[in-house]
C-alpha cells in the first residue's frame, strides 16, 4: 500500500469508526487458505465504545474486541495485502475501497448532508444506544406480553439480556436471508421452541419486517406452553405460525423445510434434530446445543486419562468435543459450518452457535473423523444416525419437556 493510499484510507477510519458506525466488510481475500471475510460492528463494553471483529477462516469464526484506534490498524492491515475489498456504513456516510491486483487502491468516501465536516473531532458516546434489529422506543406487541417492553416500547430493564438474546438471534437469520427463496413460501421448523420469544422475533422480523412469505412450526413437548403460544400467535395475526406438541425424533408433519432452528435441545435431542433437517434437505440449520453428556460417558484415552481425571475439564472439553464433530459430520453432509459466539441462554451458560449451510459440496472427512472417534473411544450419535440411518433412541427430555438435567 502506497504512502498516499494508507493515508487517504486512515483519514477515513478516523473520520468514521465512532459511535455513528454501523458496519464494516472487509471481503475480497488474496489467498483462499487464509481470512475468507471480516466484519466489523460497534458495541459498548462496560459502558466504552468498542469495536468487534468477527473473522472467517475456513469453517470457523473468531471474535476480538478492540478500541478505536486498534481498529483503525487492524483495517489497515488488512487492506494491505489480505483483503481487496471493503465497504463501511456509518449515520455520517459511507466509505468503499477497492484494491486492484496490482495493488492500486481507490478509496471513495461519500457523506451524508448531515454529516459534520471532515476533521471534526468525534468523541465517542458513552450512553450511546446500540442499534439493534428490533429498536428500542418502538412497541413490539409480542415483547409487551412477554415481558421484555413496557407498551411504550421500552425495554424491562431486568428483561434486557432476553431483550439483547432476541436481537442477536436476529443477527443469525439477517446473515442467511440470501438463502431464503423470495418467490415462494419457505418453511421453517423450530424444536423445543418453549416460550417461543426467538420463534416470535424470528417470525416478526421475516414476515412483518422483510416481507418474506414463510410458514413457522414451532414444536414442543409441554402442551400448556403449546396452547398459550397458539393464543398469541392469533392475537397478533400470525396467520402462518402455528406451535404443536411433539418430539424432536419422531416429527413427521413436513415434507420439506427451509430452515430448521433447535435452542437448547438437550443432550443427542440435537442430534435427532440435525440429523432429521439433514434428511429434508434444509438450507440453513441454526442450533444452540445444550446438555452435551454422550461424549462425556464414552471418552476414554490412555495419554489424555491424567487431564480428564479433572471432572470439569473433562465435563467440558466434551461438549467442545461434541459440537465441533457434529460441525464436521455437517460439512461431511455438504453444509458449510461455523461455530459461532452466541448469548448465554436465560438457564444455562451454553453459548455455542452452530450455523450451518447447505452448500452441496461434501467435505471429504470421513477418514479423518474415524480416527478421531477411534482416538477417543466415542461413537456420536449423530455419526451412528448418518452411518445407520435414524433408530429409535431416547433424548434427554422426560415426557414433560423437562431437561434432566437443566431442570427446563
Amino acid at each position: 500500500m502506497e504512502d498516499r493510499d494508507r493515508l487517504a484510507l486512515q483519514g477515513a477510519l478516523e473520520e468514521f469508526l465512532n459511535e455513528g458506525l454501523e458496519r464494516v466488510i472487509l471481503s475480497g481475500p488474496v489467498q483462499k487458505d487464509g481470512l475468507l471475510k471480516a466484519k466489523i460492528h460497534p458495541l459498548m463494553l462496560r459502558g466504552e465504545l468498542a469495536f468487534q471483529a468477527e473473522e472467517q477462516k475456513g469453517a470457523q469464526a473468531f471474535h476480538r474486541n478492540m478500541n478505536r484506534e486498534e481498529a483503525v490498524s487492524y483495517v489497515l492491515e488488512i487492506m494491505d495485502g489480505t483483503m481487496r475489498q471493503m465497504e463501511l456504513s456509518a449515520a455520517a456516510g459511507t466509505v468503499h475501497v477497492l484494491v486492484s491486483k496490482k495493488g492500486k487502491m481507490t478509496v471513495k468516501v461519500k457523506r451524508k448532508m448531515t454529516a459534520a465536516p471532515a476533521g471534526t473531532p468525534v468523541l465517542p458516546s458513552h450512553n450511546r444506544k446500540k442499534r439493534y434489529v428490533l429498536e428500542e422506543g418502538r412497541p413490539v406487541p409480542f415483547l409487551v406480553d412477554l415481558g421484555v417492553m413496557t407498551k411504550e416500547g421500552q425495554v424491562v430493564r431486568s428483561r434486557y439480556d432476553k431483550f439483547r438474546q432476541i436481537n442477536r438471534f436476529l443477527e443469525f437469520i439477517e446473515d442467511i436471508l440470501p438463502r431464503l427463496d423470495r418467490n415462494r413460501e419457505n418453511v421453517i421448523l423450530d424444536f423445543g421452541c418453549g416460550k417461543s420469544y426467538l420463534t416470535f422475533a424470528m417470525y416478526y422480523y421475516l414476515k412483518e419486517l422483510k416481507g418474506y412469505s414463510v410458514r413457522i412450526i414451532g414444536l414442543d413437548l409441554k402442551k400448556d406452553v403449546i396452547a398459550r403460544c397458539n393464543l398469541l400467535a392469533e392475537k397478533y395475526g400470525f396467520d402462518h405460525l402455528r406451535f404443536y406438541p411433539g418430539d424432536i425424533a419422531s416429527y413427521e408433519g413436513v415434507d420439506r423445510v427451509d430452515m430448521v432452528v433447535t435452542l437448547h435441545a438437550c443432550d443427542t435431542a440435537t442430534d435427532y434434530a440435525l440429523y432429521k433437517a439433514v434428511k429434508w434437505g434444509a438450507k440453513v440449520i441454526l442450533s444452540v446445543p445444550c446438555c452435551q453428556h454422550e461424549l462425556n460417558g464414552q471418552m476414554e484415552n490412555e495419554l489424555l486419562a491424567p487431564l480428564f481425571s479433572y471432572g470439569i475439564i473433562r465435563e467440558r472439553t466434551a461438549a467442545l468435543f461434541t459440537d465441533a464433530i457434529r460441525a464436521e459430520l455437517l460439512e461431511a453432509q455438504g453444509y458449510r459450518t461455523q461455530l459461532l459466539e452466541f448469548i448465554d441462554m436465560e438457564h444455562t451458560p451454553k453459548n455455542i452457535l452452530i450455523r450451518a449451510v447447505r452448500q452441496g459440496e461434501k467435505k471429504k472427512n470421513k477418514r479423518q473423523l474415524e480416527e478421531i472417534l477411534k482416538f477417543l473411544h466415542a461413537e456420536p450419535t449423530l455419526y451412528r444416525l448418518f452411518e445407520e440411518g435414524e433408530t429409535d433412541g431416547e433424548d434427554r427430555q422426560d415426557r414433560d419437556g423437562n431437561c434432566r438435567d437443566c431442570g427446563i
